[in-house]
Protein backbone atom coordinates (compact mmCIF):
# COMPACT_ATOMS: atom_id res chain seq x y z
CA UNK A 1 0.00 0.00 0.00
CA UNK A 2 1.41 3.38 -1.00
CA UNK A 3 1.48 6.26 1.46
CA UNK A 4 1.47 9.98 0.81
CA UNK A 5 3.23 12.43 3.11
CA UNK A 6 0.88 15.29 4.07
CA UNK A 7 1.26 18.63 2.31
CA UNK A 8 1.44 21.37 4.95
CA UNK A 9 0.44 24.06 2.48
CA UNK A 10 -2.83 22.24 1.86
CA UNK A 11 -3.50 21.96 5.60
CA UNK A 12 -2.68 25.44 6.85
CA UNK A 13 -1.99 29.02 5.78
CA UNK A 14 1.65 30.00 6.16
CA UNK A 15 2.11 33.06 8.35
CA UNK A 16 3.82 36.09 6.85
CA UNK A 17 7.34 36.79 8.22
CA UNK A 18 6.30 39.51 10.69
CA UNK A 19 3.40 37.49 12.08
CA UNK A 20 5.50 34.34 12.28
CA UNK A 21 8.16 36.28 14.19
CA UNK A 22 5.50 37.47 16.66
CA UNK A 23 4.44 33.88 17.29
CA UNK A 24 8.05 32.73 17.63
CA UNK A 25 8.51 35.29 20.38
CA UNK A 26 5.29 34.20 22.08
CA UNK A 27 6.37 30.56 22.05
CA UNK A 28 9.87 31.47 23.22
CA UNK A 29 8.41 33.41 26.15
CA UNK A 30 6.05 30.54 26.94
CA UNK A 31 9.05 28.20 27.13
CA UNK A 32 11.14 30.62 29.18
CA UNK A 33 13.87 30.95 26.58
CA UNK A 34 15.33 33.74 24.46
CA UNK A 35 16.20 31.65 21.39
CA UNK A 36 13.64 31.91 18.58
CA UNK A 37 14.65 28.78 16.66
CA UNK A 38 12.58 25.59 16.26
CA UNK A 39 11.46 24.65 19.79
CA UNK A 40 11.41 20.88 19.34
CA UNK A 41 13.61 18.09 20.68
CA UNK A 42 15.75 16.13 18.21
CA UNK A 43 16.79 12.47 18.69
CA UNK A 44 20.22 10.91 18.34
CA UNK A 45 20.91 7.80 16.30
CA UNK A 46 20.88 4.47 18.11
CA UNK A 47 24.28 2.79 18.54
CA UNK A 48 25.63 -0.17 20.51
CA UNK A 49 26.17 1.87 23.69
CA UNK A 50 22.44 2.48 23.86
CA UNK A 51 21.79 -1.22 24.46
CA UNK A 52 23.25 -0.60 27.92
CA UNK A 53 21.41 2.72 28.24
CA UNK A 54 18.04 0.96 27.90
CA UNK A 55 18.97 -1.20 30.89
CA UNK A 56 20.20 1.70 33.02
CA UNK A 57 17.15 3.96 32.74
CA UNK A 58 13.41 3.67 32.10
CA UNK A 59 12.57 4.30 28.45
CA UNK A 60 9.33 4.29 26.51
CA UNK A 61 9.21 3.23 22.87
CA UNK A 62 6.94 4.18 20.00
CA UNK A 63 7.07 3.66 16.27
CA UNK A 64 8.91 6.23 14.15
CA UNK A 65 6.17 7.50 11.87
CA UNK A 66 6.82 8.30 8.22
CA UNK A 67 5.10 11.68 8.32
CA UNK A 68 5.84 15.36 9.01
CA UNK A 69 7.13 16.41 12.42
CA UNK A 70 5.29 19.46 13.78
CA UNK A 71 4.56 21.16 17.06
CA UNK A 72 1.08 22.60 17.55
CA UNK A 73 0.64 25.95 19.30
CA UNK A 74 -2.72 26.72 20.93
CA UNK A 75 -2.62 30.53 20.78
CA UNK A 76 -4.84 33.40 21.86
CA UNK A 77 -6.91 34.96 19.12
CA UNK A 78 -8.97 38.14 19.23
CA UNK A 79 -11.40 37.74 22.18
CA UNK A 80 -13.91 40.05 20.49
CA UNK A 81 -13.94 38.11 17.22
CA UNK A 82 -15.32 34.73 16.16
CA UNK A 83 -11.79 33.32 16.65
CA UNK A 84 -10.79 33.79 20.30
CA UNK A 85 -8.61 30.67 19.95
CA UNK A 86 -6.25 29.98 17.06
CA UNK A 87 -3.95 27.07 16.28
CA UNK A 88 -0.67 26.96 14.41
CA UNK A 89 1.49 24.09 13.23
CA UNK A 90 5.24 24.71 13.59
CA UNK A 91 7.38 22.72 11.16
CA UNK A 92 11.10 21.99 11.34
CA UNK A 93 11.82 25.06 9.22
CA UNK A 94 10.21 27.00 12.08
CA UNK A 95 7.45 28.19 9.79
CA UNK A 96 4.00 28.73 11.31
CA UNK A 97 0.81 27.63 9.53
CA UNK A 98 -2.64 28.63 10.71
CA UNK A 99 -5.11 25.73 10.80
CA UNK A 100 -8.81 26.53 10.63
CA UNK A 101 -11.46 24.50 12.43
CA UNK A 102 -9.64 23.18 15.52
CA UNK A 103 -11.24 23.33 18.97
CA UNK A 104 -10.03 21.79 22.22
CA UNK A 105 -12.51 22.29 25.09
CA UNK A 106 -11.49 22.39 28.74
CA UNK A 107 -12.28 19.45 31.04
CA UNK A 108 -15.68 19.29 32.75
CA UNK A 109 -17.22 21.84 30.41
CA UNK A 110 -20.46 20.29 29.20
CA UNK A 111 -21.05 23.24 26.88
CA UNK A 112 -17.67 22.64 25.18
CA UNK A 113 -17.30 26.40 24.69
CA UNK A 114 -14.15 26.90 26.78
CA UNK A 115 -10.75 26.24 25.22
CA UNK A 116 -7.05 25.83 25.91
CA UNK A 117 -4.55 28.60 25.13
CA UNK A 118 -0.82 29.03 25.82
CA UNK A 119 -0.39 25.33 25.10
CA UNK A 120 2.29 23.56 23.07
CA UNK A 121 2.29 19.90 22.05
CA UNK A 122 4.72 17.86 19.96
CA UNK A 123 3.64 15.40 17.32
CA UNK A 124 3.58 14.23 13.74
CA UNK A 125 1.15 14.63 10.85
CA UNK A 126 0.41 11.42 8.96
CA UNK A 127 -1.96 10.25 6.26
CA UNK A 128 -3.53 6.96 7.30
CA UNK A 129 -4.48 4.95 4.22
CA UNK A 130 -6.89 2.07 4.68
CA UNK A 131 -7.50 -1.09 2.67
CA UNK A 132 -10.50 0.41 0.88
CA UNK A 133 -8.30 3.28 -0.35
CA UNK A 134 -9.78 5.95 1.93
CA UNK A 135 -7.43 8.28 3.80
CA UNK A 136 -7.56 10.02 7.16
CA UNK A 137 -5.22 12.86 8.08
CA UNK A 138 -4.08 12.61 11.71
CA UNK A 139 -1.92 14.54 14.14
CA UNK A 140 -0.30 12.04 16.51
CA UNK A 141 0.82 13.68 19.77
CA UNK A 142 3.82 12.19 21.56
CA UNK A 143 4.68 14.96 24.06
CA UNK A 144 3.27 18.03 25.80
CA UNK A 145 5.58 20.94 26.64
CA UNK A 146 3.19 23.55 28.03
CA UNK A 147 -0.45 23.28 29.12
CA UNK A 148 -2.49 26.45 29.70
CA UNK A 149 0.64 28.44 30.41
CA UNK A 150 2.08 25.88 32.83
CA UNK A 151 5.39 24.37 31.74
CA UNK A 152 5.48 20.57 31.91
CA UNK A 153 8.99 20.25 30.50
CA UNK A 154 10.55 19.16 33.78
CA UNK A 155 7.86 16.58 34.54
CA UNK A 156 8.50 12.95 33.63
CA UNK A 157 7.37 11.83 30.18
CA UNK A 158 4.49 9.73 31.54
CA UNK A 159 3.21 12.71 33.54
CA UNK A 160 3.47 15.02 30.52
CA UNK A 161 1.46 12.58 28.42
CA UNK A 162 -1.05 11.99 31.22
CA UNK A 163 -1.73 15.74 31.46
CA UNK A 164 -2.32 15.90 27.71
CA UNK A 165 -4.64 12.89 27.65
CA UNK A 166 -6.72 13.97 30.66
CA UNK A 167 -6.94 17.71 30.01
CA UNK A 168 -6.87 17.95 26.21
CA UNK A 169 -7.59 14.63 24.48
CA UNK A 170 -10.34 13.34 26.76
CA UNK A 171 -12.62 16.43 26.47
CA UNK A 172 -11.79 16.68 22.74
CA UNK A 173 -12.98 13.11 22.17
CA UNK A 174 -16.00 13.65 24.42
CA UNK A 175 -17.03 16.64 22.30
CA UNK A 176 -16.95 14.63 19.07
CA UNK A 177 -18.75 11.72 20.73
CA UNK A 178 -21.59 14.12 21.53
CA UNK A 179 -21.50 15.85 18.14
CA UNK A 180 -20.36 13.13 15.69
CA UNK A 181 -21.73 15.10 12.74
CA UNK A 182 -18.92 17.62 13.30
CA UNK A 183 -16.19 15.06 12.64
CA UNK A 184 -16.27 15.61 8.90
CA UNK A 185 -15.38 19.28 9.41
CA UNK A 186 -12.15 18.57 11.27
CA UNK A 187 -8.97 19.52 9.38
CA UNK A 188 -7.43 16.40 10.91
CA UNK A 189 -7.98 13.96 13.76
CA UNK A 190 -5.91 14.42 16.93
CA UNK A 191 -4.76 11.28 18.75
CA UNK A 192 -2.02 10.28 21.15
CA UNK A 193 0.74 8.14 19.73
CA UNK A 194 0.78 4.53 20.92
CA UNK A 195 3.62 4.13 23.42
CA UNK A 196 4.98 1.02 25.15
CA UNK A 197 7.49 0.23 27.87
CA UNK A 198 10.92 -0.22 26.28
CA UNK A 199 10.97 -3.92 27.14
CA UNK A 200 7.91 -4.42 24.92
CA UNK A 201 10.21 -4.36 21.90
CA UNK A 202 9.15 -7.74 20.57
CA UNK A 203 5.48 -6.71 20.61
CA UNK A 204 6.45 -3.55 18.69
CA UNK A 205 8.07 -5.62 15.96
CA UNK A 206 5.49 -8.40 15.88
CA UNK A 207 2.22 -6.48 16.29
CA UNK A 208 2.46 -2.68 16.11
CA UNK A 209 4.95 -2.08 13.29
CA UNK A 210 3.22 -4.41 10.77
CA UNK A 211 -0.05 -2.57 11.47
CA UNK A 212 1.32 0.97 11.12
CA UNK A 213 3.35 0.08 8.03
CA UNK A 214 0.10 -0.81 6.33
CA UNK A 215 -1.67 2.44 7.17
CA UNK A 216 0.94 5.21 7.19
CA UNK A 217 4.43 3.82 6.79
CA UNK A 218 7.21 3.44 9.34
CA UNK A 219 10.96 3.86 9.36
CA UNK A 220 12.03 2.63 12.80
CA UNK A 221 11.54 3.18 16.53
CA UNK A 222 11.91 6.10 18.94
CA UNK A 223 13.01 5.45 22.54
CA UNK A 224 12.39 8.32 24.96
CA UNK A 225 13.67 8.41 28.53
CA UNK A 226 10.89 8.58 31.10
CA UNK A 227 12.72 10.57 33.77
CA UNK A 228 14.62 13.25 31.86
CA UNK A 229 13.03 16.65 31.08
CA UNK A 230 11.94 17.72 27.62
CA UNK A 231 15.05 19.22 26.01
CA UNK A 232 14.88 21.58 23.04
CA UNK A 233 17.53 20.75 20.47
CA UNK A 234 19.54 17.52 20.38
CA UNK A 235 18.52 15.26 23.24
CA UNK A 236 20.88 12.40 24.08
CA UNK A 237 17.97 10.64 25.82
CA UNK A 238 15.77 10.36 22.73
CA UNK A 239 17.09 7.48 20.64
CA UNK A 240 16.21 6.96 16.99
CA UNK A 241 16.58 3.37 15.83
CA UNK A 242 16.37 2.42 12.18
CA UNK A 243 17.08 -0.92 10.50
CA UNK A 244 20.81 -0.83 9.60
CA UNK A 245 20.10 -0.58 5.88
CA UNK A 246 17.84 2.45 6.45
CA UNK A 247 20.16 4.71 8.46
CA UNK A 248 20.34 7.96 6.54
CA UNK A 249 21.99 11.39 6.61
CA UNK A 250 20.57 14.68 5.37
CA UNK A 251 23.16 16.49 3.22
CA UNK A 252 23.20 19.75 1.32
CA UNK A 253 23.70 18.79 -2.32
CA UNK A 254 25.49 21.03 -4.78
CA UNK A 255 25.72 20.08 -8.43
CA UNK A 256 28.78 20.43 -10.66
CA UNK A 257 28.11 20.08 -14.39
CA UNK A 258 30.97 19.41 -16.82
CA UNK A 259 32.22 22.26 -19.02
CA UNK A 260 32.18 21.83 -22.79
CA UNK A 261 34.40 23.59 -25.28
CA UNK A 262 32.43 24.95 -28.23
CA UNK A 263 32.61 22.77 -31.35
CA UNK A 264 32.04 23.85 -34.95
CA UNK A 265 28.25 23.59 -34.62
CA UNK A 266 28.36 25.79 -31.53
CA UNK A 267 30.55 28.32 -33.27
CA UNK A 268 28.15 28.36 -36.19
CA UNK A 269 25.45 29.40 -33.70
CA UNK A 270 27.66 32.11 -32.29
CA UNK A 271 28.78 30.23 -29.16
CA UNK A 272 32.49 30.87 -28.69
CA UNK A 273 32.99 30.49 -24.93
CA UNK A 274 33.07 27.27 -22.86
CA UNK A 275 29.64 26.43 -21.40
CA UNK A 276 28.11 24.03 -18.88
CA UNK A 277 26.68 20.77 -20.20
CA UNK A 278 23.30 20.59 -18.48
CA UNK A 279 22.44 17.43 -20.41
CA UNK A 280 25.16 15.47 -18.63
CA UNK A 281 24.89 13.80 -15.23
CA UNK A 282 26.52 16.21 -12.76
CA UNK A 283 28.83 15.45 -9.88
CA UNK A 284 26.62 15.55 -6.77
CA UNK A 285 28.73 17.03 -3.99
CA UNK A 286 27.47 16.43 -0.45
CA UNK A 287 28.06 18.88 2.39
CA UNK A 288 27.44 18.73 6.16
CA UNK A 289 26.81 21.68 8.45
CA UNK A 290 29.51 22.92 10.83
CA UNK A 291 27.75 26.04 12.09
CA UNK A 292 24.77 28.11 10.99
CA UNK A 293 25.45 28.94 7.34
CA UNK A 294 28.83 27.17 7.37
CA UNK A 295 29.24 23.90 5.48
CA UNK A 296 32.03 21.42 4.88
CA UNK A 297 32.45 19.06 1.95
CA UNK A 298 31.79 15.46 2.96
CA UNK A 299 31.55 13.15 -0.05
CA UNK A 300 29.88 12.57 -3.42
CA UNK A 301 26.51 10.99 -4.07
CA UNK A 302 26.56 8.13 -6.55
CA UNK A 303 23.72 8.42 -9.03
CA UNK A 304 22.67 6.25 -11.97
CA UNK A 305 21.34 7.64 -15.27
CA UNK A 306 17.84 6.39 -14.36
CA UNK A 307 17.98 8.06 -10.95
CA UNK A 308 19.10 11.32 -12.54
CA UNK A 309 16.21 11.21 -15.00
CA UNK A 310 13.81 10.60 -12.11
CA UNK A 311 15.24 13.60 -10.26
CA UNK A 312 14.91 15.84 -13.31
CA UNK A 313 11.33 14.65 -13.76
CA UNK A 314 10.44 16.32 -10.45
CA UNK A 315 10.84 19.64 -12.29
CA UNK A 316 12.16 21.48 -9.25
CA UNK A 317 15.53 23.14 -8.58
CA UNK A 318 17.99 20.50 -7.43
CA UNK A 319 21.14 22.50 -6.79
CA UNK A 320 21.68 23.51 -3.14
CA UNK A 321 18.84 21.30 -1.89
CA UNK A 322 18.72 19.02 1.17
CA UNK A 323 18.85 15.34 0.21
CA UNK A 324 18.49 12.31 2.45
CA UNK A 325 21.03 9.61 1.55
CA UNK A 326 21.81 6.05 2.60
CA UNK A 327 25.01 4.06 2.30
CA UNK A 328 24.85 1.06 -0.03
CA UNK A 329 26.76 -2.23 0.17
CA UNK A 330 29.64 -0.65 -1.76
CA UNK A 331 29.83 2.19 0.81
CA UNK A 332 28.48 4.70 -1.71
CA UNK A 333 26.04 7.42 -0.70
CA UNK A 334 22.78 6.95 -2.61
CA UNK A 335 19.73 9.19 -3.02
CA UNK A 336 16.72 8.34 -0.82
CA UNK A 337 14.52 11.44 -1.01
CA UNK A 338 14.51 15.23 -1.09
CA UNK A 339 13.96 16.91 2.28
CA UNK A 340 12.04 20.03 1.34
CA UNK A 341 10.78 20.16 4.93
CA UNK A 342 14.28 21.05 6.15
CA UNK A 343 16.35 24.18 5.67
CA UNK A 344 19.70 22.73 6.74
CA UNK A 345 21.74 19.59 6.38
CA UNK A 346 22.60 17.51 9.42
CA UNK A 347 25.18 19.01 11.75
CA UNK A 348 28.54 17.24 11.75
CA UNK A 349 27.88 15.97 15.29
CA UNK A 350 24.67 14.30 14.07
CA UNK A 351 26.49 12.88 11.06
CA UNK A 352 29.11 11.31 13.32
CA UNK A 353 26.39 9.64 15.41
CA UNK A 354 24.64 8.26 12.32
CA UNK A 355 27.95 6.92 11.03
CA UNK A 356 28.41 5.22 14.39
CA UNK A 357 24.95 3.65 14.00
CA UNK A 358 25.80 2.47 10.50
CA UNK A 359 29.01 0.96 11.79
CA UNK A 360 27.39 -0.73 14.81
CA UNK A 361 24.47 -2.19 12.81
CA UNK A 362 22.08 -2.77 15.72
CA UNK A 363 19.42 -5.09 14.36
CA UNK A 364 15.86 -5.99 15.32
CA UNK A 365 17.23 -9.25 16.73
CA UNK A 366 19.69 -7.34 18.94
CA UNK A 367 16.87 -5.29 20.46
CA UNK A 368 14.62 -8.30 21.03
CA UNK A 369 17.53 -10.18 22.63
CA UNK A 370 18.07 -7.57 25.36
CA UNK A 371 14.35 -7.09 26.13
CA UNK A 372 14.31 -9.53 29.10
CA UNK A 373 17.30 -7.75 30.68
CA UNK A 374 15.64 -4.37 30.11
CA UNK A 375 12.47 -5.63 31.84
CA UNK A 376 14.39 -7.08 34.80
CA UNK A 377 16.29 -3.82 35.32
CA UNK A 378 13.08 -1.76 35.01
CA UNK A 379 11.26 -3.92 37.59
CA UNK A 380 14.25 -3.74 39.95
CA UNK A 381 14.24 0.07 39.81
CA UNK A 382 10.48 0.09 40.29
CA UNK A 383 10.73 -2.13 43.36
CA UNK A 384 13.51 0.04 44.78
CA UNK A 385 11.45 3.19 44.29
CA UNK A 386 8.45 1.58 46.03
CA UNK A 387 10.58 0.58 49.00
CA UNK A 388 11.97 4.10 49.29
CA UNK A 389 8.45 5.53 49.45
CA UNK A 390 7.32 3.23 52.31
CA UNK A 391 7.35 5.00 55.69
CA UNK A 392 9.76 3.51 58.25
CA UNK A 393 8.55 1.66 61.33
CA UNK A 394 9.58 1.82 65.01
CA UNK A 395 10.86 -1.16 66.93
CA UNK A 396 7.35 -2.51 67.46
CA UNK A 397 6.60 -2.54 63.80
CA UNK A 398 4.36 0.51 64.05
CA UNK A 399 4.60 2.91 61.10
CA UNK A 400 5.60 6.50 61.76
CA UNK A 401 5.72 9.50 59.49
CA UNK A 402 8.91 10.67 57.85
CA UNK A 403 10.49 13.52 59.77
CA UNK A 404 10.45 16.81 57.92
Amino acid sequence: MSHSVPDLDEIGIKAEPDLADTFRREVSQLLGRSNLNFPGAQPVSFSSKHLDELQKQDYYVCEKTDGIRCLMYFARGDPDSDQPEIHYLIDRKNDYRFVQGLHFPMPNDESFRSFHVDTLVDGELVNDTYEDGTQQLKFLVFDCLVLDGQSLMHRTLDKRLAYFKEHVLKPYNKMYDKFPEEKEHRPFVVEDKETQFSYGIEMMFREILPKVKRIHGNDGLIFTCRSTPYKIGTDEHILKWKPPAENTIDFRMRLEFPTLEPDTDDEAEGITEPYLDYDAIPICHLFVMLNAGEYRYFDEMYITPTEWEDLKAMRIPLDDTIVECFKDAQSRWRFHRLRDDKMDANHISTVEKVLESIEDRITEEDLIRIAPSVKTAWKRRQAGASSARMPPTNGNGVKRKFEE
